[in-house]
Formats: structure tokens, C-alpha cells, sequence
């Protein structure tokens, strides 16, 4: 499969919040989106997400592709790739098939790279006493 190289151009942004910005909600979009101020709630799109160098998010993201250089708390589900650069700091959960991590940057969080997003968790069932009994060796009796 052919990979799709995606280049980050800022003239090409079609969504911006400023330092001086304050948002709760959804957010959705297609194109590219900077976020340069602060952020709560939730993010899909199967667009390009950047968190600038002021940006500060906590949200569960659902994201195509994402490039970090302020602060996300939160998960990330990204379905091409998360690029954290040096000034970025990230603390949560990501999730995507590809990972880039600068050297300086601030990572907190449980990774997974794979191109399956996680199901839904679900619990192993217990074995049965008679199963764990034996699995267990037994040492003979003197």
C-alpha cells in the first residue's frame, strides 16, 4: 500500500483559535485546524489537527493525522500518524499506526501503534476451579 504524505502548509489552514482563545465543545472539521489557544471537549475529524506552540487541549481526539507542539491531555486516536515535536507535551493515551516523538519532547502516556483502533474492553472469564486445579502441580505427599 502506497503511503499518503501529507505536508503541513500554513497558508492551506482552514480553522484557527488564537492564544487568546477559549472553547468547550465538539469540534469538527475538514482541512486543517490550529489550535494556538486553549480547548476542552471533543475532537473528530479525519482531517490534520495542530496544537501550536500556546495550544493547550484536554479532549478525546479522533483524528486522520496530528502534529503536537503545545500541550494535549487526553486520548488520541489518530488514524495515520502523531508527530509530537520538542516543545510538545502529551499526557493520555494515543493510539495511531505511526508515532513520531522529537527529542525534548514530553511524553506521559500509553501508547499503541498499530492500524486497528482498540474494541471495546472486555473482561477474560475466570477458569473453573476444576481447570485451575489442574494447571497447578501438585508435589506427592512424603
Amino acid at each position: 500500500m502506497k503511503e499518503r504524505k501529507r505536508e503541513f502548509e500554513e497558508d492551506k489552514i482552514t480553522g484557527f483559535f488564537d492564544k487568546d482563545t477559549e472553547i468547550r465543545g465538539e469540534l469538527s472539521f475538514k482541512g486543517s485546524f490550529r489550535i494556538d489557544g486553549r480547548f476542552k471537549g471533543k475532537v473528530d475529524s479525519d482531517s490534520m489537527l495542530i496544537i501550536g506552540d500556546s495550544g493547550k487541549v484536554d479532549a478525546d481526539i479522533k483524528i486522520g493525522y496530528m502534529v503536537i507542539d503545545g500541550e494535549v491531555k487526553g486520548n488520541i486516536q489518530a488514524s495515520e500518524r502523531v508527530e509530537i515535536h520538542s516543545n510538545g507535551r502529551v499526557i493520555g493515551t494515543i493510539t495511531t499506526p505511526k508515532l513520531v516523538i522529537e527529542e525534548g519532547a514530553y511524553l506521559e502516556a500509553t501508547c499503541q501503534t498499530t492500524d486497528k483502533m482498540p474494541p471495546p474492553s472486555s473482561e477474560k472469564p475466570k477458569p473453573k476451579e476444576d481447570e485451575e486445579k489442574e494447571a497447578i502441580p501438585t508435589e506427592p505427599e512424603l
